[in-house]
């Protein structure tokens, strides 16, 4: 059986010219739509302008780092899964410290199949966040009486 493999917008953020290349060339061939961003900053302004259902980022960048952008798309997109890449052990500390904030760490150099696996999780597993804020959203009208119907009616407090 063939793994599903969700297609999504990914924003990239990496200073390095040729990590940015080849993110964008694998996820791209693998039917993603890449937006780019050179640093944090610039990723800031994409985000203005854009939508996107992931971020990859790099940690160490000028202008904005990587964490610091990470706080900043959690605070304005809670929804959007964010993963980050460094090449430096002291950087995959402090984003290991944030495992509540990102859905995933890439450690420099990684494989093409180490950034599939891991942007693949990263979408299934906010798409399964979604669907259960939509079925817990569903779940929250509950009929009011035995044959399902929802009553107008209130009870008042002398019943």
């Amino acid at each position: 059986m063939r793994e599903y493999r969700p297609v999504a917008r990914v924003l990239v953020v990496e200073d390095e010219e040729a990590v940015r290349d080849y993110v964008c060339r694998v996820l791209t061939l693998h039917g993603h739509t890449v937006l780019v961003a050179h640093d944090g900053a610039q990723a800031v302004e994409q985000m203005a302008e854009h939508h996107f259902d992931l971020l990859v980022s790099d940690i160490v960048m000028p202008m904005m780092d990587g964490i610091s952008l990470a706080l900043k798309v959690r605070a304005t997109r809670p929804h959007v899964p964010i993963i980050l890449m460094t090449g430096y052990a002291n950087e995959r500390q402090r984003a290991h410290n944030l495992s509540l904030l990102i859905e995933g760490l890439l450690s420099k150099p990684f494989t093409m199949d180490q950034l599939l696996s891991t942007v693949n999780k990263a979408l299934a597993n906010a798409r399964k966040r979604a669907k259960e804020d939509v079925d817990t959203a569903a779940g929250s009208v509950q009929p009011s009486s035995q044959d399902g119907t929802v009553s107008s009616e209130s009870k008042s407090s002398s019943d």
